[in-house]
């Protein structure tokens, strides 16, 4: 996976390039389409295929206080679309500057910065510029002066709605995990680095991996039958979302810990990613950490028994 910061970066040998352009936070089916088509048409017209995306959410930008969690880190991100076949990824920096340009100004930049563009392929309600000044009209305007082929692709639908990263986190903030994972078209996963604890959970006898997981949604508290890979290996993972009534620290900060069940080794600093499967229980507190253990016990033999 080739991950560019400018155009000038990207060497063509010549050729014309295919853009696909989005946040593509989760890249569910709608977006996979796009760059799904993209690739095709770089392939066909032996041009370069690129999606262009950003580091951050334009909102974190121009409107602060209306950022939506994020289904997908950052990384997660970049390396799903780089599992689509995506070869070259163009990651802009989403900054103040960058949000003032208007959409003409940012299609003509591109236009001048990759020297040749066969084609760009959007949503069919693809937005962008500063405040929300271009539209699919445009790009089609445009690309008639400056030569490119424009394709909005209409929104993909499951079960007569439309799918949106917006009715993602809809699903994923109602426990609806199935939903979810239907409309991105894999399992939904929860992707953070391993940061050290209170080591609480090794005290206990089940030591877990506390990810990072800050700026993402996530699902309800509660205890998750869920699954990882750890350089080639599967583990099931009993996965515990919350705020840790019965063990206090101190800190009444919201938990992401991931037991994997049968592993011995250190994963501080790694990166994990989670698969989530099916709740297990809410949050409870328990009387004191006995029974806790018992709890967490009964959790690990339903996982182990799960499909």
């Amino acid at each position: 996976m080739n991950i560019i910061r400018a155009p000038i970066e990207l060497r063509t040998k010549g050729k014309k390039t295919c853009l696909a352009i989005g946040f593509f936070d989760g890249v569910h089916l709608g977006h996979q389409q796009i760059i799904r088509h993209t690739i095709s048409d770089a392939r066909q017209h032996d041009a370069v295929a690129v999606v262009l995306t950003f580091d951050q959410h334009p909102n974190t930008v121009v409107k602060p206080a209306e950022v939506p969690p994020l289904i997908y880190s950052l990384r997660q991100k970049l390396l799903t679309i780089k599992s689509l076949g995506a070869e070259n990824i163009l990651l802009m920096r989403f900054d103040k500057k960058f949000s003032e340009q208007t959409g003409e100004q940012f299609i003509r930049n591109l236009a001048h910065d990759f020297g040749k563009i066969h084609s760009i392929s959007v949503g069919a309600n693809f937005v962008f510029g500063a405040r929300r000044g271009g539209n699919v009209a445009l790009l089609k305007k445009l690309g008639a002066e400056l030569g490119f082929q424009v394709l909005g692709l209409s929104a993909v639908s499951l079960d007569g709605e439309i799918i949106s990263s917006t009715r993602i986190r809809e699903s994923i903030r109602n426990g609806d995990i199935d939903a979810a994972s239907q409309m991105l078209g894999r399992p939904y996963a929860i992707s953070g680095k391993v940061i050290a604890g209170d080591r609480i959970g090794r005290k206990i006898g089940f030591p877990t991996a506390n990810l990072e997981a800050g700026g993402l949604l996530l699902p309800p508290n509660g205890v998750y039958a869920a699954r990882t890979t750890v350089k080639t290996r599967a583990f099931r993972v009993a996965l515990n979302i919350g705020f840790r009534p019965t063990i206090t620290s101190g800190k009444n900060e919201l938990r992401v810990e991931a037991y994997l069940l049968d592993f011995d080794g250190d994963l501080y600093g790694e990166t994990l990613q989670i698969e989530v499967g099916e709740k297990l229980r809410g949050e409870r507190h328990f009387g004191s950490k006995e029974e806790l253990k018992a709890q967490i016990r009964k959790d690990i033999a339903t996982i182990r028994n799960c499909a």
